[in-house]
C-alpha cells in the first residue's frame, strides 16, 4: 500500500464515522419526534442536530478536519486549497457513514415505524408515504408540519432555502475555524458554536424543506429508504427534485458562502476591524 493511500484511509474513516454520528443522532431525533412523539417542537429536534454536529466535530476533526458534508468538502477544495484528489473519497465516505446510520436507525425503530404506518393508514411506497419516509430522506414542504394541499413550496423556493442554509453554514464554519479569523473562538468552543448555528438554521428552514444542507445526510438515508420499500417515493420522490434541492443546492450554497468569506469578509471586514479608527486609543 502506498504512503498516500495509507494516509487518506484514516481521514476517510473519520469522515464516515463523523457523518455516522451526525445522522445517527440528528436523523434519530427525527425518528423519535415523528414516530414516538417523545420530542415536541422544532427547537428540540434542532438542538439535537446541533449537539450531533458538535460531537461529530470533536470526534473527528483531528483526523480529517471534520467536513462531514460533501458541500463543505467541495467548498473547501474550491476556496481553501483542500486537495481535489481527496474530494471523491471524502464524499463516498460521508455517504457510506450516513447510509449505515440510517440502517441502524431502521433496525432500532422498525417496530415504531410499522406501528406509525398502520395507525396512519400509510402504504409504504404508495401515495402519501413520504409521511413515514421523511424520517430518512427529506421532502418539501415538511410533511410533519404541513401538507402539499395547504402550503405550497415550489421546487425553486426549496432550492433557495437549502442553498441559503448551506451558504450560511459554510460561512459560519469558516468564520469560526479559519486561523486568520479574529472571531475564531478556542478549538474547544468552535464545535459548540457551529452546532448552535446549525440549530438556528434548522429552526428557520425546516418547515420548508426539513433543512438538510448536506447531500450525504439526505442521500445516504434516502438510498436506504429506497431499498427498504419506499421506492419512487424515496427516489426521485413524489415531487421530484431531490437532486436539485438536496444535493445541488447545498453544494452551490456552500460554494457561495465560502466565496463570500474569502472575497468579502476576510479581506474587507476583518482587515477593517484590524485597522484602528481615527481617535481610537491604541
Amino acid at each position: 500500500m502506498s504512503d498516500r493511500r495509507a494516509s487518506i484511509l484514516p481521514a476517510c474513516a473519520a469522515e464516515a464515522f463523523g457523518t455516522f454520528i451526525l445522522v445517527l443522532f440528528g436523523v434519530g431525533a427525527v425518528h423519535v419526534a415523528v414516530l414516538t412523539g417523545a420530542l415536541h417542537g422544532l427547537w428540540q429536534v434542532a438542538v439535537v442536530w446541533g449537539a450531533a454536529v458538535s460531537l461529530a466535530i470533536f470526534a473527528t476533526a483531528a483526523a480529517s478536519g471534520a467536513h462531514i458534508n460533501p458541500a463543505i468538502t467541495i467548498a473547501f477544495a474550491t476556496w481553501r486549497r483542500f486537495p481535489w484528489s481527496r474530494v471523491a473519497p471524502y464524499i463516498i465516505s460521508q455517504t457510506v457513514g450516513a447510509f449505515l446510520a440510517a440502517a441502524l436507525l431502521y433496525a432500532l425503530f422498525s417496530g415504531y415505524l410499522a406501528s406509525f404506518e398502520t395507525t396512519h393508514h400509510i402504504v409504504r411506497g404508495g401515495a402519501g408515504s413520504e409521511c413515514s419516509a421523511m424520517v430518512f430522506g427529506e421532502y418539501f414542504p415538511n410533511p410533519a408540519l404541513a401538507t402539499a394541499d395547504s402550503v405550497h413550496v415550489s421546487r425553486v423556493m426549496a432550492m433557495a432555502a437549502e442553498g441559503i442554509g448551506a451558504m450560511f453554514l459554510a460561512l459560519f464554519v469558516l468564520v469560526l475555524t479559519d486561523a486568520s479569523s479574529p472571531a475564531r473562538p478556542p478549538a474547544s468552543v468552535a464545535p459548540l458554536v457551529i452546532g448552535l448555528a446549525l440549530a438556528m438554521l434548522i429552526m428557520l428552514i425546516a418547515p420548508l424543506t426539513q433543512a438538510g444542507f448536506n447531500p450525504a445526510r439526505d442521500f445516504g438515508p434516502r438510498l436506504f429508504s429506497w431499498l427498504a420499500g419506499w421506492g419512487s417515493v424515496a427516489i426521485p420522490g413524489p415531487r421530484g427534485g431531490f437532486f436539485t434541492v438536496y444535493i445541488l443546492s447545498p453544494v452551490l450554497g456552500a460554494l457561495a458562502g465560502a466565496g463570500v468569506y474569502e472575497r468579502i469578509i476576510r479581506p474587507v471586514f476583518f482587515r477593517s476591524a484590524a485597522i484602528p479608527m481615527k481617535g481610537t486609543p491604541q
